[in-house]
């Protein structure tokens, strides 16, 4: 009882302080004259990954890496099948052509250089399946990559439309308020993520369950309910690009610097994370593309929410009869 307590504790305490993390980060981030766009790619992005860093760093900091590669990977799949499927069922989608090109191939890049991390054993590569620190710094790369390619397409994007730099002349948040958001936020991803560990490791056993395993559902689904929150929220209010640009830059984050920074610390084992595993996340990425682009015409449909979502039934199931 005392671990469900704490599991609950845990993800409650993670989710509102992603949320004040992202609030105070996003409002000192304007104060330094970063327009919307930015913000939205990086600081909003950063904050919806911020309970998995937390659960991934802590994971491997006490012992328990194949928790912290299942979150990673459990997450980026309830991002795609279960977030953009359940918001496609609600209105559906429509995905800018340029997110098409750029940031939704960032996230295929990234899937498929986990899945050959993952598969190394396939390939005939020696050695245990692990994230190595090798690999978490070649991640970090990509990761700075992929900031410098916003901030450049913010930076054009200011200099086309003047209007959209002009963050000074709105009402902001006090400076003294936004750094108390940030640190607050902070901590409580701290505390959050340690009891959220604890009650998690404890259930697992309860359950007979490995590790990995509730890393890739129990851990998976409870730190992706920020972005499951926010992006239905802006699908009833007719923002479908806010949805799309959550799921995307999380997945992006999650993957290029969520394990990166990990694995940097520490090499993380897959254990029980397997192949089948790493190919549905793959699997989704392919899916969330070829439905938006050459089925949909860059409208993801609800017709193909439903295959998303039934997609993740299917595999949750899978998980359920192998125990």
């Amino acid at each position: 009882m005392l671990d469900i307590f704490w599991l609950i504790f845990g993800v409650a305490l993670i989710i509102f302080a992603a949320n004040w993390l992202t609030d105070g980060a996003a409002a000192i981030a304007r104060r330094w004259g970063l327009s919307d766009l930015t913000v939205g790619l990086t600081v909003v992005a950063f904050g919806t990954s911020t309970p998995e860093l937390s659960i991934s760093l802590v994971s491997a900091l006490q012992g328990s890496a194949p928790m912290a590669v299942g979150n990673v990977v459990g997450s980026n799949i309830f991002n795609v099948l279960v977030i953009i499927g359940v918001v496609a069922l609600v209105r559906p989608i429509k995905v800018l052509p340029s997110v098409m090109v750029n940031e939704l191939g960032l996230v295929i890049i990234s899937s498929l250089a986990l899945l050959a991390i993952g598969c190394s054993d396939m390939l005939g590569v020696a050695g245990i399946r692990e994230v190595s620190r090798v690999d978490g710094i070649l991640l970090l790369l990509f990761f700075a990559i992929f900031l410098r390619y916003t901030f450049a397409q913010a930076k054009n994007a200011a200099a086309d439309d003047p209007a959209a730099s002009e963050v000074s002349s709105r009402k902001q948040m006090s400076v003294w308020k936004a750094i108390m958001l940030t640190v607050i936020g902070l901590a409580g991803l701290v505390v959050g993520g340690d009891r959220f560990v604890a009650g998690a490791s404890g259930v697992a056993l309860s359950l007979g369950m490995s590790e990995a395993m509730v890393g890739l559902t129990i851990v998976a689904a409870g730190t992706s309910l920020p972005e499951l929150a926010a992006s239905v929220a802006a699908a009833i209010k007719g923002n479908q690009g806010i949805a799309v640009g959550n799921v995307v830059g999380s997945n992006i984050f999650n993957i290029f610097f969520v394990l990166g920074l990990t694995a940097t610390i520490r090499p993380l084992p897959f254990g029980g994370v397997s192949h089948l595993d790493l190919a549905v996340m793959m699997l989704a990425s392919l899916l969330f593309f070829f439905f938006s682009w050459k089925i949909g015409n860059c409208i993801i449909k609800r017709r193909e929410g439903a295959v998303l979502a039934g997609v993740y039934v299917a595999y949750i199931a899978w998980q359920i009869l192998s125990l």
